[in-house]
């Protein structure tokens, strides 16, 4: 939830003209992380745990993409895009660990 808080603070920086492209996907991908976490953890199952680990891991992949193409285009600063991306990769990280645990728990 606070990389999306985080990311969603940078986007009223970003210009208006991107609103509906950049701006907005990378608002869809903040808040599709801790969506889709929260989603697989209701269900019933492990397996269904992960898959959604998954889709949430995806959706980091995809922000760091666009916060690296933010900084090159000017949208944004360059240190707070490092900042970002510094965070972004923790998550991947945690999310990575989280689902290599879950996984060998299914196995036994």
């Amino acid at each position: 939830m606070t990389l999306a808080r985080d990311i969603y603070q940078i986007l009223d920086s970003m210009p208006n003209w991107e609103r509906y492209g950049l701006v907005s996907q990378l608002g869809r991908c903040a808040i599709s992380v801790p969506s889709n976490i929260a989603e697989g953890s209701s269900r019933s199952s492990k397996k269904e745990f992960v898959h959604f680990l998954k889709i949430a891991l995806g959706s980091c992949f995809e922000i760091e993409t666009q916060i690296i193409l933010a900084c090159d285009l000017g949208y944004i600063v360059k240190i707070q895009g490092e900042d970002i991306i510094e965070k972004v990769i923790l998550q991947q990280k945690r999310i990575v660990t989280f689902i290599k645990t879950l996984e060998q728990e299914t196995r036994k």
